[in-house]
């Protein structure tokens, strides 16, 4: 990335710690004008150039405290459970970029807006918690993205396929309902919250299916089949429910959601 001064700030934005800094970087860059002149580290280990600050605590996903949205604590306990997905998901972003090389600049472009939308879905729910006293890093918080974008940094096409379409898509999948039991408990303002985010989240998983396609298509692979196979190959399992029509808008095909749907466990 030495040659490339735009992918250097991508760089120093994914390397920022604090999520103050981090999403001020976000906000600095500019959309890129040109195909990158040197992008691709798939030689890199993901964890050692992604920065997140030392708090939250991350913990196994089963340690991590589910609680009933009747109470204060617990709408807490949802709200940073979703910044922290939000936080993960703008490194996720900011390394789909930096990690491959030599593609079109559509791609880039596509993954520079998504780091913008997910920095201000961040600072959203940031702004939220603060409403009820409460600062991201609180609570302890899993680490299962990053697990997947680690798993899946030697291949962009596994990246779209498991990253995107999967641990994103599932967002599609289980927001409406988080939305339906805030607005039970009479928090309607972070059930706006997460209405605009589950409305641009489907546009990302759609950029996801996007260039899981092209890259389908570069290899003279079926999309469908290649989808499955990916799925049994890391151990993945689609849990219901399944938003249909959400991932229909997101790029899934009729075959895929079939698929899904005969598989889901």
């Amino acid at each position: 990335m030495k040659g490339d001064p735009w992918l250097a700030t991508v760089a120093e934005a994914l390397r920022a710690t604090s999520p103050e800094a981090k999403c001020a970087a976000v906000a600095a860059l500019r959309a890129p004008t040109e195909q990158p002149a040197d992008a691709g580290n798939e030689g890199l280990p993901t964890a050692a150039h992604r920065g997140r600050p030392q708090h939250p605590v991350l913990v196994h996903p089963r340690e991590v405290a589910h609680r009933g949205l009747g109470t204060p604590a617990g709408r807490v306990a949802l709200l940073h459970a979703v910044a922290h997905i939000e936080f993960n998901a703008i490194n996720l972003a900011l390394d789909a970029i930096v990690r491959f090389g030599a593609l079109p600049l559509a791609y880039y472009y596509d993954w520079w807006s998504v780091a913008q939308d997910e920095a201000r879905h961040f600072q959203m729910l940031v702004r939220r918690l603060q409403d009820y006293d409460a600062r991201y890093g609180d609570l302890p918080a899993h680490n299962g993205l990053w697990e997947m974008a680690e798993k899946t940094a030697h291949d962009p096409l596994h990246r779209m396929a498991l990253v995107p379409r999967v641990l994103e898509a599932r967002g599609l999948d289980v927001t409406p309902g988080m939305i339906q039991r805030l607005e039970q408990a009479g928090d309607h303002d972070s059930a706006a919250i997460l209405r605009t985010i589950l409305a641009e989240e489907v546009h990302h998983v759609a950029i996801g299916s996007h260039w899981f396609n092209w890259h389908c298509a570069q290899r003279g692979l079926t999309p469908e089949a290649t989808f499955v196979a990916l799925l049994s190959d890391y151990g993945v399992h689609i849990r219901p429910p399944l938003n249909q029509s959400a991932r229909r808008e997101a790029g899934f095909s009729t075959v895929e959601l079939e698929d899904l749907g005969s598989s889901i466990r």
